[in-house]
């Protein structure tokens, strides 16, 4: 059997200084524990909540290993393809980036991270926070 952790990481709030554009953003990954067999399919849950259209983000940690970006999503096509097999799909109406792979291996056992954020855009310019 595999054992995958994810952690719930609250970001901070988001202070602007243009009337009326102060959000709080969270993400919430409600799986806090799974395990899986060896070639079984992989689904961990990622709900956010954000004011905004988000940039949402998917992270591994290994075991004695830094962070490492899986996937990211900005715009366009809502099905994200990965690295290492591995996909997620931005569902706005459920507010939920969840995560999958069809079939995982022995190396997937891992920590895994959901992370928003956001953009400000001004004429020309596009800022990210």
């Amino acid at each position: 059997m595999l054992t995958f952790c994810t952690e719930s990481a609250l970001l901070s709030l988001i202070v602007h200084c243009f009337p009326g554009d102060a959000r709080a953003q969270s993400v919430t990954q409600p799986d806090i524990h799974i395990t899986v067999s060896e070639g079984a399919s992989l689904e961990l849950r990622c709900n956010y909540s954000y004011g905004a259209t988000p940039y949402l983000f998917w992270y591994v940690q290994s075991p004695g290993q830094g962070l490492q970006l899986l996937l990211r999503y900005f715009s366009g096509d809502t099905l994200v393809q990965g690295i290492k097999g591995f996909e997620a799909e931005f569902k706005r109406s459920q507010s939920s980036f969840n995560l999958r792979k069809p079939s995982v291996h022995w190396s997937d056992a891992a920590e895994y991270f959901c992370a928003v954020t956001g953009a400000h855009c001004f004429p020309g310019t596009c800022y990210s926070y």
